[in-house]
């Protein structure tokens, strides 16, 4: 069956309001089913988790089912999901966890292709039990980080590679099971941040031979919340700071507090709406139904790429930057004459929602000859349609015949 675009869009409500929608790398907009889920948490019974009263009960089945679903969205076990605030805040908690087995002289490697959010929290970590930090950088004529990037920065003494399963400024996806065997061969742990990659393809945590990951539900139609998972032996050797009685179960041991059950709901219904993208996939297992239905999304948003690209290249004066072979479906681009700031506000006044900035990949920006302005993202979500792709360059045709917003 076709991608149901017109399904799609029926079921988000804030695309009444007649915008084309570019911004969802930066976070998607949330479906009904997601909103509903919500709503009904919070207006169900509901208490600290136990055994005994409705609310007891239904809190556990609420944090079960999402980590289930997660598990299911990630390739992992549910007993190895963690939630948390964000992805950055879980990352810093890992790092400094892990930072407790390092010592003065051991090494971390980071990317310049990454967000900031998979480079300063190792940094800081590093730089407080005395290691040292490596730089990989990437070729900014496409992007690409590649395995031969990563391999002359390790040595005996790497104890962890950070680095992204997709680039949030360009979309450029490293090959994640060639990196690992670099790092697992050198003795070192592999951490992917997959909040940009979670969004477009199917996460499978062993074939991409991560050690830990993070996603964030945000970017694939749920709330504000961040996940973390990891090799279940992994996480039990770990020892985060922790509460003297909360619990020392795994995953529990790190999560920080009472759980916030109606953005776990959330997140559950995300998957769920995620793995119905594909209707004829219906009555499978939840991960069948989401092989499925990401191979369906995939080719929907990379249609829709190139339809922008091949476009794109009909305009003058457009400059695309970082050019990766199979990227996820984000194009950053510049326009002669004009500040990304100015492209963007140009675009929000054509009811076109694509913003500007080096979206926190400040390294990769710089690498890029973008500096802090960056450049303009467009970037896609399971709701976008042709219709926006085409509004998108009918209102950059516009851009020099057009006062451009103060």
């Amino acid at each position: 069956m076709p991608f149901d675009i017109a399904a799609i869009r029926a079921q988000v409500p804030a695309l009444a309001s007649g915008s084309a929608r570019f911004d969802a790398p930066g976070g998607t907009q949330t479906p009904q089913p997601v909103i509903d889920a919500v709503v009904a948490a919070l207006t169900g019974p509901t208490a600290n988790r136990g055994r005994t009263t409705e609310g007891e009960l239904n809190a556990e089945r609420i944090v079960a089912g999402a980590r289930e679903a997660l598990g299911d969205l990630l390739g992992t076990a549910p007993g190895t999901v963690v939630f948390g605030r964000s992805a950055t805040q879980l990352t810093y908690d890992l790092s400094r966890t892990l930072a407790k087995t390092w010592e003065p002289g051991d090494e971390v490697v980071v990317t310049r292709l990454d967000h900031d959010s998979n480079i300063r929290p190792w940094v800081q970590a590093a730089q407080a039990v005395g290691a040292v930090v490596k730089w990989a950088d990437f070729d900014p004529a496409t992007s690409e980080l590649r395995p031969e990037h990563i391999e002359p920065h390790l040595s005996g003494r790497t104890r962890l590679v950070a680095v992204t399963a997709a680039s949030n400024l360009t979309g450029a996806r490293p090959d994640l099971p060639a990196i690992a065997a670099l790092a697992h061969g050198a003795g070192a742990l592999l951490h992917v941040d997959a909040v940009g990659y979670a969004s477009h393809a199917l996460v499978d945590v062993t074939a991409m031979g991560a050690d830990t990951l993070v996603c964030s539900p945000y970017k694939f139609l749920g709330p504000h919340l961040g996940v973390l998972t990891g090799r279940a032996d992994l996480l039990e050797s770990l020892r985060p700071d922790k509460l003297l009685p909360s619990s020392d179960q795994v995953p529990e041991r790190f999560e920080l507090g009472t759980l916030p059950y109606e953005l776990l709901a959330g997140a559950h219904a995300a998957v769920d709406f995620l793995a119905d993208l594909d209707p004829d996939a219906r009555g499978r297992s939840r991960r069948a139904r989401l092989t499925a239905s990401f191979a369906a999304l995939e080719e929907h948003e990379h249609a829709l790429a190139k339809r922008l690209a091949d476009g794109l290249a009909e305009l003058t004066g457009i400059t695309v930057h970082g050019r990766p072979a199979y990227p996820t479906p984000i194009v950053l681009f510049t326009v002669a004459g004009h500040s990304p700031a100015e492209v963007s506000r140009h675009l929000a006044a054509h009811g076109v929602d694509a913003p500007a900035g080096s979206f926190y990949a400040v390294h990769a920006a710089e690498a890029l000859g973008l500096g802090a302005e960056g450049g303009v993202r467009a970037g896609f979500a399971p709701y976008t349609s042709e219709e926006d792709v085409d509004r998108l360059l009918a209102a950059l045709r516009l851009l020099d015949a057009t006062p451009v917003p103060a």
